[in-house]
């Protein structure tokens, strides 16, 4: 169970944009804004080779100082409602487990959501506890109709966590990423409110 959004939005439906980032607990993860303090634990963690190979962004080497830059321009994101940036962390230690968020089109009021896990963190279901998370997030208190997420075609343990996440395989771009000298099919989902209404489980609260 997710602790803490849904407590506003009974409250009061969507909270308005530009509201502070809220801080988001799940049963075993607090996902939070990042710090400049991450830097170097991105850098090492989400640069690893086997993370950078399963998503179509990642860079292998992550260049020094990239981590800082890109984290320098979440506040400004998030306040422009943009993206929806969240470090990953172990609830008790406060250990970098990954990262989540989301792409946002406040205008068309839907969402790309993107996650990674360090391999130490493998195989324990934190992708889906923190994409849970955040997709509650789009739906109950951004007031999103829609959120979307594509991964490579080799990359079915993401394909899993959408499948989880109850998002529909939507299509296939056939060829559509070259990484590292190697052609990629993309597949597209997707799960609109309606559905995840009917199905979440999903309470989130904030901190």
């Amino acid at each position: 169970m997710i602790d803490g959004v849904t407590d506003r939005v009974n409250d009061g439906g969507p909270q308005p944009y530009g509201a502070p980032q809220p801080l988001l607990r799940t049963a075993r993860l607090l996902l939070r804004p990042y710090q400049q303090r991450d830097a170097l634990n991105v850098q090492r963690l989400a640069g690893d080779r086997r993370v950078a190979a399963t998503t179509a962004t990642i860079p292998h080497p992550y260049p020094d100082g990239a981590a800082e830059v890109w984290m320098a321009n979440h506040p400004a994101q998030w306040a422009s409602a943009t993206h929806a940036s969240f470090a990953v962390t172990h609830a008790d230690d406060g250990r970098l487990v990954g990262g989540a968020g989301l792409v946002i089109d406040r205008e068309q009021a839907r969402a790309e959501i993107g996650y990674w896990i360090a391999v130490p963190e493998w195989g324990h279901g934190y992708a889906t506890e923190a994409a849970e998370a955040c997709c509650q997030l789009g739906f109950a208190w951004l007031g999103l109709r829609r959120i979307e997420a594509r991964y490579l075609a080799t990359n079915t343990a993401s394909g899993r966590v959408m499948a989880k996440l109850g998002m529909q395989q939507e299509g296939t771009l056939r060829s559509h990423v070259l990484k590292w000298g190697e052609v990629h099919d993309l597949v597209l989902c997707g799960v609109l409110a309606g559905e995840w209404r009917a199905r979440a489980h999903v309470v989130i609260r904030t901190a």
